[in-house]
């Protein structure tokens, strides 16, 4: 791996809100486009970061980011995650850095970190379902599609349904 995952520094919040912003948007995974309301959220790393129970992580090389995540034991952020439960949100993969293994190291590190706190049974996250490559990899290290926890964070926009996918940590 020629890349380390790490705490995000104070100065690497926009860009990488940026990267993340530009994940979404470039895949068509936001329902309203350079429109949707959810876009500040993803470019609002610094909110993240300083949430309690949050912590957003970086995949960076030397000094140039690659990707991010945010990892979340308890608090405001947790929007699925029971007491006994860690998740994952907001999963970003750099165009320019995919197919290093950036999002699978951001994975484990989320799954690490939830195995080091101890008291927590799983590690859970929502996906999108066309989120396909994101799914494979899920699966691949282990976690497993949860159906009956699947949820839609804006009820009354019935095209925004999020899958969950659960791992034992």
């Amino acid at each position: 791996m020629d890349f380390t995952i790490r705490p995000a520094r104070e100065d690497e919040y926009e860009p990488l809100g940026r990267i993340t912003a530009a994940a979404y948007l470039d895949d068509g995974l936001l329902a309203f486009g350079g429109s949707d309301a959810y876009l500040r959220t993803l470019r609002d790393v610094r909110s993240r970061a300083t949430a309690p129970g949050a912590e957003v992580l970086v995949a960076a090389e030397d000094d140039r980011l690659l990707g991010g995540v945010t990892f979340v034991a308890g608090g405001p952020l947790a929007d699925i995650a029971a007491a006994d439960e860690a998740e994952m949100r907001m999963l970003a993969v750099a165009r320019h850095a995919r197919g290093r293994g950036v999002g699978e190291a951001l994975v484990r590190c989320c799954a690490d970190r939830a195995r080091a706190l101890g008291g927590r049974r799983r590690l859970v996250l929502s996906t999108q379902p066309k989120m396909h490559t994101a799914h494979r990899l899920y699966e691949r290290l282990g976690f497993a599609r949860a159906p009956l926890r699947d949820w839609n964070p804006v009820p009354e926009t019935a095209d925004i349904d999020l899958l969950v996918y659960e791992l034992p940590v």
